[in-house]
């Protein structure tokens, strides 16, 4: 019993047990039951589902708020947990919604069937939770030991957030992705899929012997992953500019992704609506590179009004993007893609 009321990495050891276990229940869900058998995700499916995955993550959150305000809670700089995990979540949320058309890409450039495209999206959580876990954990060494660290994230996600006020965006070529050429050039690759699996045995052309190969489904779900990797740059600094809290910090951010992948066969269909979203995102990462600099110089910005202005330019950003291209028709193409 004391083992469950131990610290680890600043949180007692029941607390990080109950989060995994949900995660852990979620994608038993999702995977055993609602995914049993490999079939395409509709667009009304995918939204019923990031409905379900969105209620959770609140019902989540307001677990958190209670725990917060009855004590349970404390967070490492003092700051709101409830509120700081509803900030952290929907910075995650809109940040990724930007990287759905990379993975729409992706899977088109591997000619991966819609039908297998979700099950490599929910394997691919369990990476993420992993590789998150990583990038977090080296974050949070890093604001622990050198709170200095902080003005650096500041400048960087400034920087991030004028670079894409400023710089148009441009198609993406993945035929000369040099990260691809790399893993085709030393990983055996089948030419066509293998339903669902992602390692197969089969004779080598050349010494007959049977040995490993993976498909193009492994190669997809490996380069998915990397590019979250690219993703969490931005979204990993940006959460620890709200707090440094490790526990809020990691399961905002799993949580947000969570329902990202339920929700990608709908806004893949619709990524063109989201035109003007990119500004408005811009917009939060200068914001919170300024609150940064305002709450060590100046005087801490009360976590209200970090949480109402980024829900207020997340919001704006969808709502003038669906505005904007209301009279806008959804091009086969893109639609497919």
């Amino acid at each position: 019993m004391d083992m469950f009321v131990a610290d680890w990495i600043g949180k007692p050891l029941w607390m990080w047990a109950g989060f995994f276990t949900l995660v852990i229940t979620l994608l038993a869900f999702d995977l055993g039951i609602l995914n049993r058998r490999d079939k395409e995700l509709g667009i009304a499916q995918s939204l019923w589902l990031s409905l379900f995955y969105f209620v959770i993550a609140i019902v989540y959150g307001g677990g958190v708020w209670w725990a917060y305000e009855r004590g349970f809670i404390v967070t490492q700089d003092g700051v709101h947990a409830g509120m700081a995990f509803f900030t952290g979540y929907f910075i995650e949320k809109a940040l990724s919604i930007d990287n759905v058309f990379v993975i729409s890409l992706i899977f088109g450039f591997f000619a991966i069937p819609r039908q297998y495209q979700y099950r490599a999206l929910v394997w691919g959580i369990v990476a993420v939770i992993v590789l998150r876990g990583v990038m977090i954990g080296v974050g949070a060494a890093l604001v622990q030991q050198y709170s200095w660290i902080l003005y650096v994230f500041a400048l960087f996600l400034v920087g991030t957030g004028i670079k894409m006020l400023m710089v148009p965006d441009h198609d993406t070529d993945m035929a000369d992705n040099k990260m691809i050429n790399f893993l085709r050039r030393y990983i055996r690759v089948t030419p066509e899929l293998h339903g669902q699996k992602f390692l197969v045995r089969q004779p080598h052309p050349q010494t007959g012997r049977t040995v490993v190969w993976a498909t193009p489904l492994l190669l997809a779900l490996i380069v998915i992953n990397i590019a979250d990797l690219v993703f969490a740059v931005d979204s990993v600094p940006a959460i620890f500019a709200i707090t440094t809290d490790t526990f809020i910090v990691y399961t905002a951010n799993i949580m947000a992704i969570l329902g990202l992948r339920a929700l990608y066969f709908a806004l893949a269909a619709m990524v063109h609506r989201f035109a003007y979203l990119k500004y408005a995102l811009a917009l939060v990462l200068v914001f919170i590179g300024v609150k940064i600099f305002w709450s060590q110089l100046v005087a801490k910005v009360d976590p209200a009004i970090s949480l109402g202005v980024t829900v207020l330019l997340i919001g704006g950003g969808i709502a003038v993007s669906l505005w904007k291209t209301r009279n806008d028709d959804a091009q086969p193409a893109q639609a497919e893609r």
